[in-house]
């Protein structure tokens, strides 16, 4: 299992020849707003990345990605393992003034991936990619109920005081609280709604 994933493209830049990386990796460490960051994966991700000459410092980079991420459900906030299986197709262009790997837009609305040193560590792109790839809620089971909005009981392993009162449906259903019952769904208006105001 390799550290990082990297291709070697000094030969490549030399000539006409093609560069070719494959692994796999558990992890991926990347730079976000300018804080390190890592994403990790539930099982060993396999890459397999080909880069093909083009014309001047101009390449082509195609392959496959297939990391498994972990998300939260939407409704219950449990871990979710989210396999993806991504196809990679980029232009790349050498730089010699990168210090380093990085993906600008491109006249045409393309992304490049613009690198300096002839052996590209590929995380960053690998990174983004995953991430702009990755759906963007998931539930762990359609059937999930979620959490109780007044004491955050997860409703998947048991009801609480306040569900015994009003059926997840109800709740979904109305706005508002229904009426005689304690369970809430908040609005800035609730404690109002027995005021008295002054007769005219």
């Amino acid at each position: 299992m390799n550290d990082s994933p990297r291709i070697h493209l000094g030969s490549l830049l030399r000539s006409s020849d093609d560069a070719h990386a494959e692994g796999t990796l558990d992890h991926l460490h990347y730079e976000q707003g300018g804080q390190p960051q890592t994403l990790t994966f539930t099982e060993p991700a396999a890459y397999d990345i080909d880069v093909n000459a083009l014309s001047g410092n101009e390449m082509y980079l195609q392959g496959t990605f297939e990391p498994t991420v972990v998300m939260e459900c939407a409704r219950c906030l449990r871990e979710v393992p989210v396999p993806l299986e991504l196809t990679l197709g980029t232009l790349m262009r050498y730089e010699p003034s990168a210090d380093a790997p990085y993906l600008e837009e491109a006249e045409t609305g393309e992304e490049v991936l613009v690198f300096g040193d002839p052996n590209v560590d590929l995380s960053s792109y690998l990174a983004e990619t995953t991430l702009l790839q990755s759906p963007l809620s998931v539930l762990h089971d359609p059937e999930c109920k979620g959490l109780c909005q007044i004491c955050g009981q997860d409703l998947n392993e048991g009801s609480c005081e306040h569900m015994a009162a009003v059926p997840v449906e109800e709740i979904d259903d109305n706005l508002g609280i229904p009426e005689g019952t304690t369970h809430a769904r908040q609005t800035p208006f609730a404690a109002l709604r027995d005021l008295k105001l002054p007769e005219d």
